[in-house]
């Protein structure tokens, strides 16, 4: 099996998980994303090519990045005290957020950096 190949089933299994996680059907799935079930089908299995425009339409429809769907790794994972702060900046307002941001700007430039912070 070529490397091209597993790719394709890689991402088909993506699809296809993200799909079961939010319980659609492939019929449902199908007529969402804009392609025939067979087709769908054919693509959770990894022996149908998705294009971008295809791949865009499955990252909006399923709530996911195009880089989850693809399985392309963050080139620098977040610390998980950056995780937990962005978690709970979500609930705040717009302007609690905007405030929070000047906050972290701030801190940035009160002193000099010492390395990476976690």
């Amino acid at each position: 099996m070529s490397e091209d190949t597993d790719r394709w089933r890689n991402i088909g299994d993506r699809l296809r998980q993200a799909r079961e996680y939010l319980e659609l059907k492939q019929e449902e799935a199908a007529l969402a994303v804009g392609l025939s079930r067979s087709a769908l089908s054919l693509a959770e299995n990894g022996r149908r090519k998705i294009d971008a425009v295809e791949l865009a339409r499955f990252a909006e429809v399923y709530g996911q990045s195009i880089e989850a769907l693809t399985g392309v790794a963050q080139t620098k994972p977040l610390p998980e005290s950056v995780q937990a702060l962005a978690r709970a900046a979500t609930e705040l307002s717009p302007e609690d957020r905007a405030e929070l941001l000047r906050f972290a700007e701030f801190l940035q430039h009160r002193r000099p950096r010492s390395g990476p912070r976690g």
